[in-house]
């Protein structure tokens, strides 16, 4: 019998899953590694590094640092990104609606970021979304992904278990911490991992955009209910 997919709480990565944010990010990091007199890098590793805590994606990009740096580092980009980088940085076409719709729908809404608090603050006070979204948890508050703590936390605070949680993102970050939580997980292909990487993952499918979720949510309702006529 075909298993029966019942979704009441959808938790979003942000950046590269709702808000086109990779430039920005991008641009920050290399600014801060300029600042410091570090070896440059290319564009692929750090956008291989979006979706990470701070201090996890700075191992990843010089492995082995140490404190001191780690510091330096995060200082430098906190401050061009809060700051100095004008960089635009928008939600995706069709987000802002899709989730204007889903909120209206019922759905409880929630953010699993590897932003800072105040990072992510920022962007929902400046896109209008803070009051669609029940919960969040940014990487400064929790183990970074793909630790399951956020999305454990966002699920206890709801009082919604793991078989009724749906993971939304753009990473493989964002997949494994949806399986190490136990919670089923839905990729976008408009982020900074591509489509035959997610797939890897085992993901429910692949999207091109949020503005898809809807329609793949009321076929999934409306399969449960002729599930239920047997």
């Amino acid at each position: 019998m075909k298993k029966r997919l019942n979704f009441p709480l959808l938790v979003f990565d942000w950046d590269g899953t709702l808000m086109d944010s990779e430039a920005h990010i991008v641009g920050c990091i290399r600014a801060s590694i300029a600042d410091l007199g570090l070896p440059t890098l290319d564009n692929t590793a750090i956008r291989n590094i979006i979706g990470l805590g701070l201090r996890e994606a700075i191992n990843r990009l010089f492995p082995g640092s140490d404190d001191s740096l780690h510091e330096q580092l995060a200082a430098r980009y906190r401050q061009h990104f809060l700051a100095d980088d004008r960089t635009p940085s928008e939600l995706f076409p069709g987000v802002k609606e899709t989730l204007i719709a889903l909120h209206g729908q019922g759905y409880f809404l929630a953010v699993a970021t590897g932003k800072g608090r105040h990072g992510l603050n920022s962007v929902l006070h400046e896109t209008g979304c803070k009051e669609l979204f029940h919960a969040s948890r940014c990487a400064d508050e929790c183990a970074s992904k793909p630790h399951p703590q956020m999305l454990l936390e966002i699920m206890d605070e709801l009082n919604v278990p793991p078989s009724n949680t749906l993971m939304i993102g753009d990473t493989e970050y964002d997949m494994h911490m949806a399986r190490n939580a136990g919670v089923a997980a839905v990729a976008v292909s408009c982020g900074v991992h591509e489509e035959q990487r997610l797939l890897q993952c085992e993901p429910l499918l692949c999207l091109t955009s949020i503005a898809e979720l809807p329609m793949w949510l009321h076929e999934q309702s409306a399969a449960q209910q002729t599930l239920g006529q047997f």
